[in-house]
């Protein structure tokens, strides 16, 4: 069994290495060392989309991944139509906030009226605060939740602004997950 010892490195690098990892030439099986739960959460998601089922021991505060090819518990299914929503501020357009932030709840409701749905919505730099505790937008994102759409938030945002833990609707993502997304996306809209 390969091993990376990722200890240490912060997202995405746990990540980009594992990636490389599996790059390097054909692994049926593989081992992730990482220091906390974000890169464990990132190492899993990342394994899990490429074939693998996972396990993770956790020994002096390390996370040790466990991945094993071709025993994924779920068959991966691509979507034909992946809309990408991409969200880097709080509001929508520029000028008065108090408009831009009715702007902002009036399309995150209208979202889920679109056909097909988004298959993603991403949060960067504040935008971040819009899926945050005491957020007024919690109700509508989690309509958007339940209907299947991801919702994804930059965890290096999130540590910028310490909402971390007060992350109310979705993911902590990373820059890979976010980048790998743009690449996969068939469209993309930004308000």
């Amino acid at each position: 069994m390969k091993t990376i010892d990722c200890t240490g490195k912060a997202c995405p690098l746990p990540v980009i290495e594992t990636k490389k990892a599996l790059e390097e030439g054909h692994v049926d099986t593989l081992a992730v060392i990482v220091d906390n739960p974000t890169s464990r959460e990132n190492v899993m998601r990342f394994l899990q989309s490429q074939g693998f089922s996972v396990s993770v021991m956790e020994e002096n505060k390390k996370h040790r991944i466990e991945a094993t090819r071709g025993q994924s518990d779920g068959e991966i299914v691509k979507s034909e139509n992946k809309l990408l929503v991409f969200i880097d501020g709080e509001t929508v357009g520029r000028g008065s906030e108090e408009l831009g932030q009715i702007l902002m709840r009036s399309f995150l409701i209208t979202l889920k009226e679109l056909t097909p749905l988004p298959w993603r919505i991403i949060f960067i730099n504040s935008g971040v605060k819009l899926a945050a505790e005491e957020s007024p937008f919690l109700d509508p994102l989690n309509n958007l939740l339940t209907l299947g759409v991801e919702i994804l938030c930059c965890g290096t945002c999130l540590d910028y602004y310490k909402l971390k833990e007060k992350l109310r609707v979705g993911r902590v993502s990373n820059m890979f997950e976010i980048a790998s997304s743009f690449l996969e996306a068939t469209n993309v809209i930004k308000p």
